[in-house]
């Protein structure tokens, strides 16, 4: 099986690495391609190709960058099922979390074609006798991407884009968990015939983000990821006088009321914990159980939790697929160990479940634990797979200082009928995305995905105006004339 090719100056081009890693499908592990870890020169290669593009492609009108986008979102809707596919097979969601996943993904592509109102600036005549003061927008150069594996397409389209449509040039770095939907994106990309070396793509790992980082001639980067690579990551940007959107981890907590509807709320959990396995930055980490809805709660969840179908996620009434890697397997598994170490109790187990057409595969049931505390890891700790926590809070006051003593900020929900507790709750709870009966916080592509607290670093996230503030600069003009 031959390596995965970068996409280099517009053509597709073979890494000198001899450093090669196995694509594995997390269902059935078998190798389903293989991934080169580039090396520092075909960085740097692909870094010159994008500054040497950005000076002609920047000259090219707004509407005419927005043009490719039309084609590229076109191409995507032709190969909207194939696209799905792979995502499941290199990641391993199931094929309608796939399918989402691509139509979000679409739907940023359609964002960025609106680039000629987008990017307008702004103006205003006379702020003294004879004189005019203009605020227009100008793209700054070459921009790079470090998606995560989790979201192997989608989160790429958060950033670049918006960048291609504001004038700037782009080089993608794709999870090397997971680069084969991204490889498949780029050959649509291709077809749509940008200007040669306007979109680069350079497969690897740490070495190729080092190198990113350290060229003088990259302008910004966005990351999405764990929490101490994105410190990491803002940290070498801001040594190397780089724009950085560090979207990072997340402990995301669902609170319910005792005057929720647990008809419609139960379902809406259940997506949130379990969709995506759990790997999802969005997914509902901790349950918070608010007063006497506790115990009929509890029981509606763990019953709801038991009857997941897992499996395969190519199959259509597969409901859970595996995680990515035997290695974030054990991960999981350890914090259900530390879970039960720690006192909490065991009401649903995931471990050891079989899945008899993929005896190999990494799969992990739905786990629920319950009497846990708010110092406990399972509680505090990112775990990123299908392990849920009950905690009991008193009232919702007890409720929001548990959410904010946890160092994370990324997304919380309330699940009530009582406006005054929505509004009290959307008021107070220091987290970028807030949900009011929903389940998982998904901003739309015409809004920022927000986060903060240890969950996002920098001052401008992805997606709507937000990115296009990113992906320019303000220059402002004044002028008379005699």
């Amino acid at each position: 099986m031959e390596p995965i090719k970068n996409y280099v100056h517009g053509q597709w081009v073979d890494s000198k690495s001899t450093e090669i890693l196995d694509v594995v499908n997390p269902a059935t592990t078998e190798v389903i391609g293989r991934v080169p870890l580039s090396t520092p020169d075909e960085v740097r290669t692909a870094i010159q190709a994008a500054k040497d593009a950005f000076p002609e492609w920047r000259e090219t009108p707004p509407v005419n960058r927005a043009r490719y986008m039309f084609a590229l979102k076109d191409l995507m809707e032709d190969q909207f099922e194939e696209l799905s596919s792979i995502i499941v097979e290199e990641e391993g969601k199931c094929i309608d979390e796939a399918r989402g996943e691509v139509r979000r993904g679409i739907e940023q592509v359609e964002v960025a074609a609106g680039i000629p109102s987008l990017m307008m600036g702004y103006n205003l005549e006379d702020i003294a006798v004879g004189i005019d003061e203009d605020c227009v927008r100008q793209p700054l150069g070459v921009f790079c991407a470090i998606p995560p594996f989790n979201f192997p397409l989608m989160v790429s389209l958060w950033f670049w884009p918006y960048a291609l449509a504001c004038g700037n040039t782009y080089i993608v770095k794709p999870s090397e968990q997971a680069p084969l939907s991204q490889e498949k994106l780029f050959e649509l990309i291709d077809e749509v015939d940008l200007p040669e070396s306007v979109i680069n793509l350079v497969n690897g790992a740490k070495g190729v983000v080092d190198t990113l980082l350290e060229s003088p001639d990259v302008q910004g980067v966005s990351f999405v990821g764990s929490t101490p690579v994105g410190k990491y990551i803002y940290q070498k940007a801001a040594e190397h006088g780089k724009r950085a959107q560090c979207q990072t981890g997340a402990k995301n907590f669902l609170v319910v009321m005792p005057d929720a509807d647990l008809d419609r709320t139960v379902p809406a959990l259940i997506t949130s914990f379990y969709g995506c396995a759990g790997e999802r930055c969005l997914s509902g980490a901790v349950l918070l159980a608010v007063g006497d809805v506790y115990e009929p709660l509890r029981d509606k969840f763990v019953d709801a939790a038991s009857r997941l179908k897992v499996g395969y996620g190519l199959d259509e009434t597969v409901q859970m697929g595996p995680v990515v890697s035997k290695r974030h397997m054990e991960r999981v598994l350890g914090y259900i160990e530390k879970g039960v170490g720690e006192g909490a109790k065991l009401l649903l187990d995931g471990r050891g479940i079989k899945v008899e057409e993929y005896p190999k595969g990494y799969f992990i049931g739905p786990t629920v634990f319950d009497e846990v505390t708010p110092e406990m890891t399972i509680a505090n700790e990112e775990i990123f797979g299908p392990v849920v926590s009950i905690v009991q809070a008193e009232d919702l006051d007890e409720a929001i200082d548990i959410i904010h003593a946890n160092p994370y900020g990324n997304a919380s929900s309330i699940f009530t009928s009582s406006g005054k507790w929505a509004r009290e709750f959307k008021y107070r709870v220091r987290c970028g995305n807030i949900g009011i009966n929903i389940g998982i916080v998904a901003p739309m592509a015409f809004f920022p995905f927000s986060g903060s607290k240890d969950s996002f670093f920098g001052d401008l996230h992805g997606q709507g105006r937000d990115a296009i503030d990113f992906f320019t600069e303000k220059k402002v003009v004044i002028s008379r004339w005699f």
